[in-house]
């Protein structure tokens, strides 16, 4: 049988070549109506891109894409980060692939610019991260046929390849430390809400409360700042009755919820303990030292960028399991009075 061309899509679907290609490609300039009708016609017909037509007109950017839909103010906080990006860069390095990074206001803003850099051919592939529930991203990146790496799940990446660490697991390992301890009235300061970690976390939270008989267990929302750990941790802490632990989304808001205690007079650990989910220097040098969750996020970094690596290679995308967080206790949690 004759291979279908987007001429044949176009006389189908009753619109140009052009509104044909800005839809297959996932460009803007259609409807949403135009390019799903066009998409239908597509699938229909059993259109597949000519893979050698494209690898002759589609040379090598030698760049990877890396997007943070974040308040920028919010990066230079988080060591989490800071950590991925040198992992990432220093195996790209290897390659001499250079890597792109950019801030954006929302999502809206992310998955334009993933089209632009498509239709450029700005990139040869893309990292996405804080992936969330019902993510439009997957299905975009797949429609482009971008290569890409999910960093985390696991799930919810499509027929993406993704790398990824238990977050579900790491958190009943707080919980179990904290319960065995003989705390009872468990907090936890998160972070971001509509996130997929931030929801799997949340769902292992109550779990694992409930597994230990733990029936105050309460969860406040924030955006990672110093500053919104701090005044959750002071609601908590002035409440009429506040918990004898605390368990924060990263290492900075631990430290501002420390400063909070200090100030209050609160002591740690004997009125309250104190756990950070990633550990840093900031965790270590405080006093008294902070129990946190440790993991060579540098080496993570290594793996997602040596998997999207092979994928540019032409293999399989794979999904890959990175070793689960280990939780280091400190003088930061103890039995409570």
């Amino acid at each position: 049988m004759k291979r279908p061309t987007i001429r044949d899509i176009a006389l189908r679907a009753g619109v140009s070549k052009g509104a044909v290609s800005l839809a297959l490609n996932g460009r803007p300039g259609v409807s949403e109506e135009t390019r799903r009708r066009i998409l239908g016609v597509a699938d229909e017909l059993q259109w597949r891109p000519n893979s050698a037509a494209r690898a002759l007109s589609a040379a090598r950017a030698d760049s990877v894409g890396l997007v943070l839909a974040r308040p920028a103010r919010t990066l230079g906080v988080e060591s989490f980060f800071f950590q991925l990006i040198s992992g990432l860069q220093a195996e790209l390095s290897t390659r001499s692939v250079a890597l792109m990074f950019q801030v954006v206001e929302d999502q809206a803003a992310e998955i334009e610019l993933y089209r632009r850099w498509s239709s450029e051919q700005r990139v040869d592939g893309v990292f996405l991260v804080d992936l969330r529930v019902d993510d439009q991203r997957i299905d975009l990146v797949e429609r482009l046929r971008m290569p890409a790496v999910v960093i985390g799940g696991p799930g919810h990446h499509g027929g993406l390849a993704s790398v990824w660490a238990d977050d579900a697991a790491a958190m009943v390992s707080i919980i179990e430390h904290l319960g065995a301890l003989g705390h009872r009235r468990i907090a936890r300061v998160a972070g971001l809400p509509g996130l997929l970690h931030t929801e799997r976390r949340t769902t292992a939270f109550h779990e694992a409360a409930a597994a230990w008989g733990i029936t105050a267990a309460e969860c406040v929302a924030t955006d990672y700042t110093d500053e919104q750990g701090a005044s959750a941790t002071r609601d908590l802490l002035t409440g009429r009755t506040p918990p004898t632990a605390i368990v924060y989304d990263n290492d900075v808001m631990a430290v501002a919820g420390a400063g909070v205690a200090a100030e209050l007079g609160v002591a740690v650990p004997d009125d309250v303990s104190l756990v950070a989910w990633d550990d840093s220097p900031l965790c270590r040098l405080l006093h008294p030292p902070l129990t946190a969750l440790a993991r060579d996020t540098f080496a993570f970094g290594e793996r997602a960028a040596k998997t999207l690596l092979t994928v540019l290679d032409g293999e399989p995308p794979a999904d890959v399991e990175d070793q689960v967080p280990v939780l280091v206790p400190r003088g930061s949690t103890g039995p409570p009075r």
